[in-house]
């Protein structure tokens, strides 16, 4: 039997047309795809039905809710489905692969977000190889995880991250290797599979402003990491400080801002600048620092993946000390635990 796949198209390039404001999204995208796939030996690919969202998301535009709206279909058509293909924009896909593997703890099917850099209606694009390979990998039950495929690659979701805003190869892991490669022959590496969880579903209460972020950089002041911090409703930052986790710390008065955030029970995660490398607070004097104040060192997370995770532990956990350890461990592939 053809294993049953469900495609949530959600927005994005991939279903976009030409206007003259530019790319706008295009509504029935589902008669679309039918018309280019006419031509292709579909008796290859699963049984697919696809759904539209009733308000197409331009990613640039996305929001924690649109996590949510994403993660809330997916759940209420898990039982009746084999796999999914998510389409959805690649400005933010890498925020919602991450976010979709903290709520869709434990999964024991493929979820597989994939999109595009030329849209669909034009002519020469990378649209219908991506979506066409998404949907046979989304068929495939090897894999339990959520991942985006994109330009042959196939990437854990929640180690992604959009490096390129013009190349089709768009996407890549620094930190992991990727999962599989598709040429002549799709080659998966099985090794590298997450097995089939017990799932452990969680739709969060996002707050949009509970989690800020910020990057150091030469001369920051302690007052606008100060005032980021204040509001009552941020209850975490992500921190982005330079090589394997040094903030400037000869400036006292911005680590004075973070311990006494810190006692007022914020949350800091600490990572790294670097397209690769991981957090290593005690490598240097000026990283120590942040060990003594609390700082939670963020392992070789990328920045999607501890924005989304905080935000989702935030919206999810019953208490702050159930958030920071839960912060420091590998819930889902996303970082290498310190052994």
């Amino acid at each position: 039997m053809k294993p049953r796949v469900l495609i949530l198209y959600t927005g994005g390039t991939i279903g976009m047309e030409p206007s003259d404001r530019g790319y706008v999204p295009l509504r029935g995208f589902g008669r679309l795809l039918k018309e280019h796939l006419q031509a292709r030996a579909t008796h290859q690919l699963p049984d697919y039905e696809l759904v539209e969202l009733e308000t197409l998301i331009d990613s640039a535009n996305l929001t924690p809710s649109d996590w949510c709206r994403i993660g809330g279909e997916v759940i209420e058509q898990w039982d009746a489905y084999d796999g999914f293909v998510i389409l959805h924009g690649t400005d933010t896909m890498a925020y919602t692969a991450s976010a979709l593997s903290f709520m869709l703890r434990g999964i024991d099917k493929p979820v597989i977000l994939t999109g595009s850099q030329i849209p669909l209606t034009e002519l020469r694009n990378d649209a219908l190889d991506n979506l066409v390979t998404a949907l046979m990998l989304a068929g495939d039950n090897r894999i339990s995880e959520v991942c985006i495929f994109f330009d042959g690659r196939l990437l854990r979701g929640n180690r992604s991250t959009k490096l390129k805003s013009a190349g089709l190869d768009a996407f890549d892991s620094p930190n992991f290797p990727w999962l599989g490669q598709v040429g002549i022959h799709i080659d998966l590496q099985n090794n590298l599979l997450r097995p089939p969880g017990e799932r452990d579903f969680r739709l969060p209460a996002y707050d949009p402003q509970a989690v800020t972020m910020v990057q150091i950089y030469p001369g920051i002041s302690a007052q606008m990491i100060d005032s980021l911090l204040q509001p009552a409703r941020v209850h975490g930052l992500i921190l982005q400080t330079y090589g394997v986790g040094n903030p400037p710390n000869h400036n006292r008065e911005l680590l004075r801002v973070l311990e006494r955030a810190v006692e007022r029970g914020k949350i800091i995660v600490n990572i790294t600048q670097c397209i690769q490398g991981r957090i290593d607070q005690g490598a240097y004097a000026t990283g120590s620092s942040l060990n003594s104040i609390g700082i939670i060192p963020g392992s070789d997370l990328t920045l999607e993946a501890a924005f989304t995770k905080l935000h989702t532990l935030l919206g999810t956990e019953l208490d702050a000390s159930s958030v920071r350890q839960a912060m420091k461990l590998s819930m889902c592939g996303e970082c290498t635990d310190r052994s």
